[in-house]
């Protein structure tokens, strides 16, 4: 068939638009990104609009909704009224045919084609005229959906090749969509000057107004994303509510976000869709796409939790595995393999962040998912009360797996994040556990104490003891456990009386509920008795610790965990008392049978040794006390690496043993170099950052810088004071040291 020449046609071309250009968006904002977009559109390139944040990845596509076809239609429109371009093609580029339709529309009114009843033929004509017309040109392809749409459709952008400029905008991340000649621009959401500016203009255009801390708190509820910006506006505008009243309907779990926005036929902007139905298109290719059938549950279980950083660890954990492979439809499209794995759910995130309905960074220590609140209240949104229990417990049990895997302050601090998202979306769940509570609340609370912020604890547990109560009723034993708790943490933040006070209440309701014999009972006898030596006569607490290691013995065995902690309670309130030879007496049978039944390598086991290791020391072995905590030191290396808190604790022992023996310059370089590391695992306020500063200045007063001494004990006092109060005992210890220290200045 004869191909007409370009001539005529490009002699013909006056100035020409084919498609629809969206109208610009009420109140548009000129966007920083918007400079960005026009320095990379320029000629002979490829622009693909997408949402990356650049901190995360340099090429990320995005969500929808952040606003990626208005800055296009902008573009568009700012270079058509600046005569730069001469042909100007909007395509709605949602499916192949709709390109290809496009593409034969503009062929036919350029006069290209030599069929026009042959839509693939005039599109290929429309492409092969790009390749060659010096006529300046713009293509926007709007709403990639599938790369596969594209394929063979690529507008020519090369240098050289012609005077063309391509743009983009997708929501997908495949590599498909990645190639030379394409330049990616990142479209985050608002920031929050946009976002404050937009709200506050479009309200005030419909004669509405509030305060800026009002509107800046909407926009941080939507998350500054801009289609649920302008739905917002328009939802206060029609209603005649202010930001207050909206964002509490926002929250209130009783609606839905499609209740909380406007109908369909009065959104604004020319929108075709309300916000919480904007991915559910994306959520449907995604589930089908491989591996099929894991898309749509992983982003359930993502969205009730922490939307600024899951851990990939938590949701490739064997509990979310076995949930999937219960879920997995025999017939899913694509096939699933027989039994899934970890791997299998790792693809599944890529699915996810591929279609942009989460953020997956590998690179992202311990935060490698991220998702978008809105997409996360969406999700719930769609989830029945079964659902949403059965969505609450597999996160749940999968923060749990991750947690006993290893505890690392910045990493408790991830996971409590995602606790308390978990709780907040889903609290009533978590009380449902088996007709029980589940671990993660208990987990997650005594997790903030021994991070150092037992008083933080202390209010975490009583709202914890509350809840118990009322959802489980009085004598549950779980409300008495959460009670008990409780009282652990009140007496480390220094109330060890009323502690004491409480736990003997607490042992009275746990002998009528449970009787004498139960272990919650015994246990809770442990730490009356433990709390009662604190305050009180350290002789009378070993009679106390014989007697309940009787009852323990006979009510639950000489193997039970519960036995052996008392028997390390005895011998430590042994060697309290005065008596440090039965104390490491009492330590060697006991580190016998905790190897035996526990093993050599259990963490039990090697804090056994670090407690029989101290009070050889304090017996007067200080050089075998060393060798033991040097030996003991390479196997916590060994076992659970330099970072983990067992590991600290035996390199501050150590240290000072070392001291005691003699060798105090080794003493103050070992505790200098551990204070930095105590810092950048546990942070400044932890009790064991604490201590360790404590230290350091005691054995600079040894070496014989006492000024220093008072210097540093000065400025730990002040921390004392500020993180745990003047009355603790902590704080009395460091106020006592800096007497000392400063009567040896003199």
């Amino acid at each position: 068939m004869h191909h007409p020449s370009s001539e005529p046609a490009e002699r013909a071309v006056v100035r020409h638009r084919v498609g629809m250009v969206p109208r610009a968006a009420d109140c548009f904002q000129d966007r920083e990104i918007a400079m960005r977009l026009a320095q990379a559109a320029t000629e002979g390139e490829i622009v693909v609009l997408s949402k990356a944040p650049p901190e995360i990845s340099p090429v990320l596509t995005g969500m929808g909704g952040v606003g990626k076809t208005q800055l296009a239609a902008s573009y568009a429109r700012r270079i058509w009224e600046k005569q730069e371009v001469r042909v100007l093609v909007w395509v709605s580029a949602t499916s192949r045919p709709q390109i290809v339709s496009t593409y034969a529309q503009a062929a036919a009114e350029l006069g290209l084609c030599g069929d026009p009843e042959d839509a693939v033929k005039a599109a290929e004509q429309f492409l092969a005229w790009t390749q060659t017309t010096s006529v300046p040109w713009l293509i926007v392809l709007d709403d990639v959906q599938d790369p596969a749409d594209v394929r063979h459709l690529w507008p020519s952008a090369e240098p050289g090749a012609g005077h063309g400029r391509v743009m983009v905008t997708t929501r997908r991340r495949d590599a498909a969509l990645i190639g030379p000649g394409c330049i990616r621009v990142g479209v985050d959401v608002f920031t929050r000057a946009e976002a404050r500016a937009y709200l506050t203009t479009k309200l005030a255009v419909a004669g509405w107004a509030d305060t800026t801390e009002q509107i800046d708190a909407l926009a941080e509820d939507l998350g500054y994303l801009p289609l649920a910006l302008s739905q917002a506006a328009a939802y206060l505008i029609d209603t005649g509510l202010d930001c207050s009243a909206y964002r509490r309907r926002l929250v209130n779990r009783a609606r839905t976000l499609a209740e909380v926005v406007p109908e369909d036929s009065c959104l604004p902007d020319d929108q075709a869709t309300v916000v919480a139905a904007n991915w559910s298109l994306s959520i449907d290719r995604a589930d089908r796409a491989r591996p099929a059938g894991l898309a749509r549950p992983l982003l359930q279980i993502a969205a009730v939790l922490d939307p600024n950083g899951i851990p990939e660890a938590a949701l490739t954990s064997s509990p979310i595995v076995a949930y999937l492979n219960e879920r997995r439809q025999s017939d899913a499209p694509g096939g699933l393999p027989d039994d899934l794995s970890a791997a299998d759910v790792y693809d599944g995130l890529r699915v996810l962040h591929r279609f942009s309905l989460i953020d997956h960074d590998p690179e992202s220590s311990f935060q490698e998912v991220r998702i978008h609140q809105l997409i996360q209240r969406t999700t719930r949104d769609t989830l029945t009360s079964e659902e949403m229990l059965a969505t609450a417990h597999i996160a749940a049990d999968a923060l749990m797996t991750v947690w006993l895997a290893i505890e690392h302050n910045r990493r408790g601090s991830i996971l409590r994040s995602n606790t308390t998202e978990l709780r907040t979306h889903t609290e009533n769940a978590l009380w449902a556990w088996n007709g029980k509570v589940h671990p993660v609340l208990f987990h997650a609370a005594t997790s903030l104490g021994e991070a150092g912020q037992a008083s933080a604890a202390v209010t975490e547990y009583t709202h914890l003891s509350a809840a118990a109560i009322r959802m489980l009723g009085t004598d549950h034993p779980d409300a008495l456990i959460t009670r008990s708790n409780l009282e652990r943490w009140r007496a480390e933040a220094g109330d060890v009386t009323g502690a004491v006070t409480a736990y003997e209440e607490l042992l009275t309701d746990f002998l009528r509920v449970l009787g004498p014999d139960h272990p919650d009972t015994l246990i809770t006898r442990n730490n009356l008795e433990r709390w009662r030596g604190e305050v009180g006569d350290a002789e009378r607490a070993v009679t106390a610790f014989e007697n309940l290691l009787a009852d323990v013995r006979r009510a639950l065995g000489r193997d039970h965990p519960h036995t052996l902690i008392v028997r390390n309670n005895l011998a430590s309130w042994r060697g309290n008392s005065g008596d440090a030879e039965g104390a490491v007496t009492a330590y060697e049978e006991l580190l016998a049978d905790v190897r035996r039944t526990l093993g050599s390598d259990h963490p039990d086991t090697l804090t056994t040794r670090g407690n029989l290791a101290r009070w050889r020391a304090e017996a007067g072995d200080v050089t075998g006390a060393v060798t033991a905590y040097e030996e003991l030191l390479a196997d916590f290396l060994r076992l659970l690496g330099a970072d983990h808190p067992y590991t600290l604790t035996t390199r501050n022992n150590l240290a000072r043993e070392r001291g005691i023996a003699g060798d105090r310059e080794a003493a103050t370089a070992a505790f200098h170099d551990l204070l930095a590391d105590v810092l950048r695992v546990l942070g400044p306020d932890h009790p064991n950052t604490m201590a360790t500063r404590g230290n350091l200045a005691h054995w600079m007063g040894e070496m014989g810088d006492a000024a220093g001494a008072v210097t540093a004990y000065e400025e730990l006092l002040t921390d004392f004071l500020r993180v745990v109060g003047p009355h603790h005992r902590a704080t009395l210890i460091v106020q006592e040291q800096l007497l000392h220290w400063r009567q040896r200045t003199i």
